[in-house]
């Protein structure tokens, strides 16, 4: 009998690997049904799901669309459509449904597997997209089509025989999405499968236990999926809430977790942080965006001493790693190379810059992708020259340690001068009782731009916008400091990766281009 993938750097076989490697250990622990689950029991399922689905007349290369929040599910998803040879598109489920539908449209999917919670968009999908001949639901509540639990149950656990191989395509994933709608690239096994150097960089073993906060349609939440399974680590799955996690990390010892620097700043003004067990917690591990001074001090402070950090785009997975022995040498760095992966810091005309000097950053992987889905303008920009060219300007010092200064098109141009908005947003950060922010440019008749931050004050505290702005004229030069400064109340509106939507912010408060 054919195995799926073995003697390829294929996912399902990582999971056919680890079931014999780690069959009776515990391999998740779901928090939204309390179900756990051991390496073998879930290799098993994931070998009947993918019987079913090709009894249900699926076959290697159609599309199956799978929407769910982190549970058991959706991991085993991921290693059935991995056997099975079939092509995932993970479904964002903050979209818009008619975002979701158009999605689902264009790629040509075939089958939806389904939370029932999302009922709603099955119900289109049947009505709207007579191609989706497959419905597939799980968990509480009603929907169409057939039960997941059903299908697992008649069918043989028996592993797969198709015929995967490491180049094949695997899923598509979705950009952040900071810039308007996000861009739909395809990931192979091979691009999944080699993410071990990042691992080698967090310094993983088969003692860590795992939370996983990040939404697993995403990537990151699938590299701790995948992490899991490669070390033997259990994985503790939740959707994340500041409470429920830190009362998670104290019953469960988790060892490490991977957040967005928002969730740590969530986490230190949760009430419950003073009276929770963290002596677990070996590491916590940021990225998504630029980690705020006040976050990690804080976190290293009260939280956890051991803080990792990477860096990279979803397009390229992680880049550079900087280790807790890092921090100490470049605590603002957010690390250096990782093994097999490359950086580069370029100039207007694709030069290589001295030492020190802001350039556009760009980088190159064997777990990065080479182009998008029916997006040839974007892949032309984004893709070039054999390097992923980041968007992000940075610069590196003689030791290879890298330091982001923001996106090149993170740029606000008033009166003639440059604004970087990352420099204005860490000085404001440091305010006392400010939460987030965000610096954008609004429309301005004298000065083109003029620099707004929009602001969120901490959880009871008082925002002067006065002394915001009197802090960032002590720091930063008289053209950098905010005209005004707005405060909001609701969170700022982010990306499952932690990036601020930009876009959404100028559309509300920049009246001027209505």
């Amino acid at each position: 009998m054919k195995r799926s993938g073995l003697g390829h750097l294929t996912v399902g076989n990582l999971l056919t690997t680890a079931a014999v490697t780690h069959g009776p250990r515990e391999a998740l622990f779901c928090t939204a049904t309390g179900r756990r689950s051991t390496f073998a029991q879930v290799n098993e399922r994931c070998n009947r799901l993918a019987n079913s689905l090709a009894g249900l007349g699926l076959r290697k290369g159609d599309c199956v669309a799978f929407l769910s929040t982190n549970r058991t599910e959706i991991a085993e998803i991921y290693f059935a459509l991995a056997k099975s040879g079939l092509v995932g598109i993970p479904l964002n489920y903050r979209l818009a449904l008619v975002e979701m539908i158009a999605l689902m449209k264009d790629i040509g999917a075939s089958a939806l597997l389904y939370e029932r919670k999302f009922a709603q968009v099955a119900q289109a999908a049947s009505t709207e997209l007579p191609q989706v001949t497959i419905h597939v639901g799980f968990g509480e509540g009603e929907g169409t089509g057939h039960d997941y639990e059903a299908l697992l149950e008649a069918a043989a656990a028996s592993e797969p025989t198709v015929e995967v191989h490491e180049h094949d395509p695997y899923y598509y994933n979705l950009t952040s999405g900071t810039t308007g709608l996000p861009k739909c690239y395809i990931i192979s096994h091979y691009n999944n499968a080699t993410l071990f150097n990042m691992s080698l960089s967090l310094d993983l073993s088969r003692q860590d236990v795992v939370l996983t906060v990040f939404p697993m349609y995403g990537r990151v939440g699938f590299c701790w999926l995948a992490f899991s399974v490669m070390y033997g680590i259990r994985n503790v799955l939740m959707n994340f809430d500041a409470a429920e996690a830190l009362k998670l990390i104290e019953s469960e010892k988790v060892t490490i977790t991977n957040l967005v620097p928002t969730m740590g700043a969530m986490l230190l003004a949760a009430p419950e942080l003073t009276r929770t067990d963290l002596s677990s917690l070996r590491a916590v591990v940021f990225a998504g965006s630029l980690l705020p001074a006040p976050v990690r001090e804080g976190v290293l402070e009260r939280i956890c001493p051991g803080i990792y950090e990477y860096y990279g785009m979803q397009e390229s997975c992680t880049l550079v790693v900087s280790t807790p022995e890092d921090r100490r040498r470049r605590a603002d760095s957010v690390g250096r190379a990782i093994i097999f992966a490359e950086v580069r810091i370029l100039d207007s005309e694709g030069r290589d810059v001295p030492v020190g000097a802001t350039g556009a950053v760009v980088g190159r992987s064997p777990s990065a992708v080479t182009a998008y889905h029916k997006n040839a303008e974007r892949t032309a920009e984004t893709f070039r020259d054999g390097w992923l060219h980041t968007g992000d300007l940075g610069r590196m010092d003689e030791e290879g340690y890298l330091f982001i200064n923001g996106r090149l098109k993170d740029v606000i141009v008033t009166g003639g001068q440059n604004v970087h908005a990352w420099e204005v947003e860490e000085t404001i950060l440091a305010v006392p009782g400010v939460a987030d922010c965000s610096v954008i440019g609004l429309s301005d008749p004298l000065w083109g731009e003029a620099v707004t931050a929009v602001v969120v004050p901490a959880e009871g505290a008082r925002v002067d916008p006065d002394i915001v702005i009197a802090a960032c004229r002590q720091s930063l030069a008289g053209f950098k400091t905010p005209k005004r400064v707005l405060l909001q109340a609701e969170p700022l509106p982010r990306t499952p990766t932690g990036k601020v939507k930009k876009f959404l912010l100028v559309e509300r408060y920049d009246t001027a281009r209505k």
